[in-house]
């Protein structure tokens, strides 16, 4: 069975950046996240990364239509 959620970890490690570019993702609201349990731990449903991951790709697709070199 596949994880649901993951840590913030582990965002970082599939979008290759750090952890805390991921935290900032998060605080911004940019990336949807809940914060659970009594020590307030983030997780990212999989399904949210996977949307976030395939906006970034229509943004930057838009960018760079915009943007000719």
């Amino acid at each position: 069975m596949e994880e649901r959620f993951i840590t913030l970890a582990d965002v970082a490690t599939t979008l290759n950046i750090a952890p805390a570019a991921v935290y900032a993702l998060v605080r911004s609201g940019e990336l949807p996240a809940i914060k659970i349990g009594a020590r307030g731990q983030w997780r990212v449903e999989v399904t949210q990364l996977e949307n976030y991951i395939a906006r970034m790709y229509v943004e930057t697709s838009q960018f760079v239509a915009s943007h000719p070199r």
